[in-house]
């Protein structure tokens, strides 16, 4: 199965409503389109526990592939990463979830 599409909120100066939470897909996984301008709010709705959002680098060191970078986000907490260069992570940005307990929001400026 492809990913789930993560579609991104644009950030203005005349003011952004929060933007589209999608339910994690520890399944199928997300992507979302990436300009370096990109940055993704994880929010845990566990009370009971800390969960895992895993973004991809798709560069690599020497011919070599490079480890994705982890994020925990501890029970009932968010958690604001990015911004994440194209060069590094790609064009297009990969998204993985260990649980449905994690919610996501795009955001782009400008």
């Amino acid at each position: 199965m492809p990913r789930v599409n993560l579609p991104h909120t644009n950030i203005s100066r005349a003011g952004t409503t929060d933007g589209a939470e999608v339910d994690g897909d520890a399944t199928n996984f997300h992507s979302t389109a990436n300009d370096g301008r990109v940055w993704i709010e994880v929010r845990n709705a566990d009370a009971g526990g800390a969960h895992t959002a895993t973004v991809h680098i798709q560069d690599k060191v020497d011919g070599q592939t490079v480890a994705p970078k982890a994020y925990s986000v501890p029970a009932s907490s968010k958690r604001r990463i990015g911004p994440f260069p194209p060069s590094d992570y790609g064009s297009v940005l990969q998204v993985d979830v260990d649980s449905a307990q994690l919610k996501l929001t795009a955001y782009h400026l400008g």
